[in-house]
């Protein structure tokens, strides 16, 4: 086999949708049902169009480009990643595996080729979940996960739905279960994303096959105190809802190391309320981001947040409540398709290496209805959701080539 994609297609495609962005210059923001995504939509669209698909937008805003199967019936082999980002974010982290998808559907084209099984290329929306926390959106969207009331109720920080939002952006939100998969209408759903960690290039190697993804507990905690005079109330009469959040953060980190088995506990968002630096804290809301492999290891993360937080209560000026924002189990790659994702990197010369995702990506949710392949390529200095992200374009072109090669061999079978 020879290298059959075009770098310059691939660095046009990154560069061309890293323009559409609200931060310039500090970063990528592309919130999903923006204007931003708008132009990414149009771009993609376009694109997927002039390589001879047959394009359409689902009712929760993912973009599917199809390839007829000479078995038009026949489980269909799918592929690609997410369009959103987070807030100053890369240009990489989701589009990365969208372009792989873009180029593969072009060699297609270009080649003639034609499978017994349809070939599905998408790109998703509202995986980061930066806007209406969550995340994952749109494949959970297409296995059934998706509920009415997180449309209802997943709000942004202006307060708008993601219902309300999907209808600005001309969606319509009472149609979204129209958005899901039926079983067995998907063979296979194989999805290259950038690894956002060091090991790749620290071991110099040029893929990643990925055997087990994690699990994710994303968890909203709100505390009520009392807001006080800072200077008046004295420290024995406080009923701080600051404090009691961060013991609560505390306790997750320490309940996470000793669970062992690489779990890790993160709160990385936070709102104080009032908000000023002279009146204690009145209501405090922070979100806790537990991942492990082993699922009993998130179970204990969380029961010591909820234990950490009945002690809190016992001061009578102390309340608490829990919402869990989403939530997946650890997730198994399909054998078969590592072993063709490996056989494809050998057979071009592409060294590679089996491994564990710390990260969540939508082919974890995908597994539900389809047998799926995630592929990684290096980041630099292993950085990611970070402007300073980067892949070079010769090594995310390599991963383009396993992921062509593999889902050719699929599409066939």
């Amino acid at each position: 086999m020879s290298m059959r994609t075009n770098l310059e297609r691939i660095q046009r495609d990154i560069e061309a949708l890293s323009a559409f962005n609200s931060t310039p210059g500090a970063g990528l923001t592309r919130f999903s049902f923006s204007e931003e995504h708008k132009k990414a939509q149009d771009y993609i669209v376009k694109q997927m169009e002039e390589a001879g698909l047959q394009v359409r937008i689902d009712p929760c805003g993912t973009i599917i480009g199809r390839l007829e199967g000479e078995d038009p019936s026949a489980p269909s082999v799918m592929t690609g990643s997410h369009f959103d980002s987070v807030r100053n974010g890369g240009n990489f982290d989701g589009p990365a595996g969208v372009i792989t998808a873009l180029e593969t559907a072009r060699v297609f084209h270009e080649n003639g080729l034609k499978f017994r099984r349809p070939v599905e290329f998408i790109a998703m929306v509202e995986e980061e979940g930066a806007r209406f926390g969550g995340g994952l959106f749109a494949s959970r969207a297409m296995t059934g996960r998706l509920t009415a009331q997180e449309l209802a109720t997943f709000r942004d920080g202006d307060g708008i739905s993601t219902g309300e939002a999907m209808k600005a952006f001309g969606l319509d939100p009472d149609r979204f279960q129209e958005a899901v998969r039926k079983p067995g209408e998907i063979q296979n759903f194989i999805e290259l994303h950038i690894e956002q960690g060091p090991i790749l290039e620290a071991e110099q190697k040029q893929l990643g096959i990925v055997e087990t993804i994690v699990g994710i507990r994303e968890l909203e905690v709100t505390i009520h105190g009392r807001p006080d005079h800072a200077g008046t109330t004295p420290m024995n009469m406080r009923a701080d809802s600051f404090l009691a959040a961060a013991r609560t953060a505390l306790a997750a980190t320490e309940a996470a190391v000793q669970a062992g088995e690489g779990t890790v506990a993160t709160v990385g968002k936070a709102q104080v309320l009032p908000g000023s630096f002279n009146i204690v804290a009145g209501t405090v809301t922070f979100f806790v981001d537990i991942r492990s492999r082993n699922k009993a290891c998130i179970d204990q993360v969380e029961k010591a947040i909820r234990e950490t937080l009945q002690k809190e209560a016992e001061n009578p000026g102390i309340t608490w409540e829990i919402r869990v924002m989403m939530e997946t189990d650890p997730v198994e790659t399909d054998r078969e398709v590592c072993r063709i994702l490996e056989e494809s990197a050998g057979e071009l010369g592409i060294t590679s290496k089996r491994m564990l995702s710390g990260a969540g990506h939508d082919a974890m949710i995908m597994a539900d209805i389809a047998k799926i392949g995630l592929v990684f390529v290096p980041s630099k200095g292993g950085r990611s959701h970070c402007p300073e992200e980067w892949t070079d374009y010769d090594q995310l072109q390599k991963g383009v080539e396993v992921v062509c090669a593999a889902v050719e061999k699929l599409a066939k079978a």
